[in-house]
């Protein structure tokens, strides 16, 4: 029986690919390895029986980037996994037919492709590589021919890449490097003598980032290359960065983009224009010109009209953003009101040039959504997204054929994205891949139920979802863990999560709710934890709790806490407000914002938008929402989990909660990951290493 199921598996995974043109030598003996490593086992209980286990998580894959050929008739996309001997995920391009057959590896290289884009006339694929020889390249794939070829020699990784009408051209965005600044000259050091390194000399604002480190100096810039290759020619100017993705007229004389070419540029984080540059280079001309971001321009078929997407900043901490037009030179500016209250985080023109599908999220879930330009709006598809893999965040891909056909990566709390398409007026949608049944169709998951409740604190009704272990049984009572969600402008939803799927395998009821200041429930929720960003969710968060303990498979003197960013944030105050909980998982929290705020690598951006003032101007507006104010009151016992890189709650946070735990006498623990950033579990050992401290801080106080 185990040999048998085996083979299937083998075969269903493996059998409809070509092993040359996609596994290296070592790979190949991997998989015949695993093979009989299977074949060899003894009998095990059925397979459909088994929940999700950790060693699961190198075997996801997931649907990134889907770019549809102009007829409709093919798609490419990014087919991303993890790989379990280098502990990194994967990115390869594949191609299928929209009937779903054919489905074969674009090219027969080993090494990450990302950023698909068809030509005009579907003929060539354009797309970016990376590789130890070479760095990150541009490459051109021609379909008919099937051959692949490098077409640029750059100094940095390109990004944004846009075919040029005609598709004799690619234009994209690379950033240009420039000297660091000195302050003194040193001497030269004596032939062979073994100097320290010279000092490192900042002058910028914005110098680094979480996930990179210290930003190299110089600017991103606009570049336009031959399709068939040559030497990258600058297009845009200036000590500006112009890093979005460019957008040719129709006309290919012109590039639109979004930037933020302002005097101030550097400390209006949220401030963007549109902006038109000739091709051939000159000078940029605004098309926009009010405070607030306008960005994602998409010119009409006819070259007559422009959308984008951006709103008026009104200093807040959460705003809408929403849907205009103008005309191609700038003027008749007007929004698009769509009634959805919803912001819009993506755009394409429909295949008429009369209407535009819009991406949004709406109560957690990811939406695909057609309007007219007078705002009549209604919905394509649904489910888009399942690309986090860790957490139920959103997201989500989707392009349009001239003839009207829409590819998309879909999910559910079953399965991360796949590949899926419709077309406008169809009540269903077609899934064309399977990349995960060969794991998944073998594995039992939790049960995902959506829940609602009022919030005492002022009534508003709060969504959430609750996990049941695999297996489950209504007569028992099961611990419950709570895991709240980071931003917190952000949202979960009824997505596929591993780390989730882990807990409830591991025996946890786990319940993930919305709290307010969540997005895709209209600017007002959102916007709820303006100047209260600790425990302004507190009692929300509480509500979903004790509707659970009402339930009778919920163990009530069996509590857990947890949640990562944002949510270590609240997971460390809500362990000051009550000791309801039995334990608390602290993931890479901010525990004193006055600290956080001057030193983290996003520190210039919190004033006004999250707290009134700067830090020196009103302290206490930022002490008072700060977890480690509430150190006198905490008895928790709790385990602090942090990044050893992470630029965004540098350990240094994490450190504060726990130095004042210990000193306290608290039962505590610090967990720091080496090389890991503020996503903490980017690479697939990461994120099994965070959950097993987790449950492994859970288990000692559970009961």
């Amino acid at each position: 029986m185990i040999a048998f199921a085996a083979w299937v598996s083998f075969l269903r995974r493996y059998a409809t690919r070509p092993l040359c043109t996609f596994l290296t030598p070592p790979m190949a003996r991997r998989v015949v390895l695993a093979l009989l490593v299977a074949l060899a086992l003894p009998a095990l209980a059925h397979g459909q029986d088994a929940p999700f286990s950790r060693m699961d998580v190198f075997d996801l894959e997931w649907v990134t980037n889907p770019q549809v050929s102009p007829d409709g008739s093919q798609i490419v996309y990014q087919r991303r996994g993890m790989d379990v001997m280098e502990d990194r995920r994967t990115s390869a391009l594949w191609r299928l037919d929209a009937d779903g057959t054919d489905h074969t590896k674009l090219t027969s290289r080993t090494a990450d492709e990302s950023s698909p884009r068809w030509s005009p006339d579907g003929s060539k694929i354009a797309f970016t590589s990376s590789d130890e020889e070479h760095g990150t390249e541009i490459y051109v794939h021609w379909v008919e021919q099937n051959k692949t070829a490098r077409i640029t020699q750059l100094e940095n990784a390109p990004s944004g890449l846009s075919w040029s009408p005609d598709g004799t051209h690619l234009a994209f965005s690379m950033h240009v490097s420039a000297p660091e600044p000195t302050l003194a000259s040193r001497p030269e050091p004596p032939e062979g003598a073994d100097w320290a390194e010279p000092p490192r000399v900042e002058t910028r604002l914005n110098h680094e980032s979480d996930g990179t480190g210290v930003l190299d100096y110089g600017h991103d810039h606009l570049f336009v290359v031959r399709a068939d290759g040559g030497r990258a020619r600058q297009v845009t100017a200036g000590d500006y960065n112009h890093s979005s993705r460019p957008v040719w007229t129709p006309d290919g004389e012109a590039l639109l983009y979004s930037a933020n070419r302002h005097d101030n540029w550097e400390r209006e984080r949220r401030n963007s224009e549109l902006y038109r540059v000739p091709v051939d280079g000159g000078e940029s001309t605004p098309l926009t010109d009010r405070f607030g971001p306008d960005h994602t321009p998409r010119v009409s078929p006819d070259g007559e009209t422009i959308a984008y997407l951006g709103y008026d900043d009104e200093v807040q901490t959460y705003q809408v953003t929403r849907l205009y037009v103008m005309d191609r030179d700038g003027s008749n500016r007007r929004v698009v009101d769509l009634g959805l209250n919803r912001s819009i985080d993506d755009i394409a023109w429909d295949e008429d040039g009369e209407g535009l599908y819009v991406q949004y999220e709406d109560e957690g879930t990811t939406k695909l959504g057609h309007t007219t330009l007078d705002g009549s709006t209604s919905v394509v598809a649904t489910n888009l997204g399942g690309t986090s893999i860790g957490r139920p965040y959103g997201g989500g891909d989707f392009s349009v054929s001239e003839a009207g056909r829409l590819a998309f990566n879909q999910t559910s709390p079953a399965h991360p994205a796949e590949l899926a398409v419709t077309r406008r007026g169809r009540d269903t949608t077609r899934r064309l891949t399977d990349l995960n049944g060969d794991l998944l169709d073998d594995r039992t998951l939790g049960a995902v139920e959506e829940i609602r409740y009022s919030s005492s604190k002022d009534g508003r009704e709060i969504h959430g979802w609750v996990v049941t272990p695999p297996n489950y049984d209504p007569d028992r009572a099961y611990p419950l863990m709570v895991e709240i969600h980071g931003g917190p402008i952000s949202n979960y939803g009824d997505r596929f999560s591993a780390e989730i799927q882990l807990y409830a395998a591991a025996g946890y009821v786990v319940f993930y709710p919305n709290a307010r200041g969540s997005t895709s429930y209209g600017e007002a929720f959102g916007n709820l934890l303006y100047n209260d960003f600790s425990g302004g969710e507190y009692q929300d968060i509480m509500d979903g709790v004790n509707q659970l303990v009402e339930r009778d498979y919920v163990a009530a003197d069996s509590l857990y806490v947890t949640g990562g960013s944002a949510g270590g944030t609240s997971a460390a105050w809500i362990t000051g407000k009550t000791d309801r909980f039995r334990a608390a998982a602290v993931q890479k929290p901010v525990t004193n914002w006055i600290s956080k705020t001057l030193a983290a690598d996003n520190y210039y951006g919190y004033a006004e938008y999250r707290y009134p003032g700067q830090p020196w101007e009103n302290p206490m507006e930022y002490w008072d929402v700060s977890p480690v104010s509430l150190l006198g009151s905490m008895s928790t016992p709790t385990v602090v989990i942090v990044g050893g890189d992470d630029l965004r709650t540098p350990p240094w946070q994490a450190k504060q909660l726990y130095n004042g735990l210990k000193l306290r006498g608290v039962e505590a623990a610090y967990v720091e990951i080496p090389g890991a950033s503020h996503g903490i579990s980017y690479r697939p050992s990461q994120l099994i290493t965070k959950v097993d401290h987790v449950l492994g801080w859970f288990d000692r106080y559970r009961q």
